[in-house]
C-alpha cells in the first residue's frame, strides 16, 4: 500500500513539475485548502514568490504565480512619445484651458466660520 501511496506521489509532483515548467519551485495544495485560505495563499505568493500547484482530485488543475514585475525605462518612455501622432493644436489648447481651469487655488477656508 505505501508503495502504491509513493508511486501516487511521485506522478502527482512529476505532474506538478511540468505543469510549472519544471522550476522544481513549486509547492503542492489541494483545491479545497487552496479555496479555503486563499488570502493566505495570495499573501504566501506575493512575500515569498513561490508558486503553487493546486490539486483537485490528485490532478494538477492550476498554477498559481507571482505576475512578473512591469519595468518601464525613460528610454521606453520616450520611445512611446516618439512613436506616436503627433497632436494637434486645438486639442493642445484644450488641454492647457483645463489645466489653468483646474489648477487655480481654491479659497481659503476660514477656520472660525460655521
Amino acid at each position: 500500500m505505501s508503495d502504491t501511496k509513493g508511486r501516487h506521489a511521485r506522478r502527482v509532483s512529476r505532474a506538478a513539475a511540468r505543469a510549472t515548467g519544471g522550476s522544481g519551485r513549486h509547492r503542492v495544495i489541494s483545491a479545497s485548502a487552496a479555496a479555503k485560505g486563499f488570502g493566505a495563499l495570495i499573501d504566501r505568493v506575493r512575500r515569498e514568490r513561490a508558486i503553487y500547484v493546486v490539486e483537485r482530485g490528485g490532478t494538477p488543475v492550476v498554477h498559481i504565480a507571482p505576475a512578473p514585475a512591469a519595468r518601464c525605462t525613460v528610454a521606453d518612455l520616450v520611445e512611446l512619445c516618439r512613436s506616436r501622432a503627433p497632436v494637434d493644436e486645438p486639442y493642445l489648447a484644450a488641454v492647457e484651458a483645463g489645466v489653468a481651469f483646474f489648477n487655480t487655488p481654491a479659497p481659503p477656508v476660514d477656520a472660525w466660520e460655521r
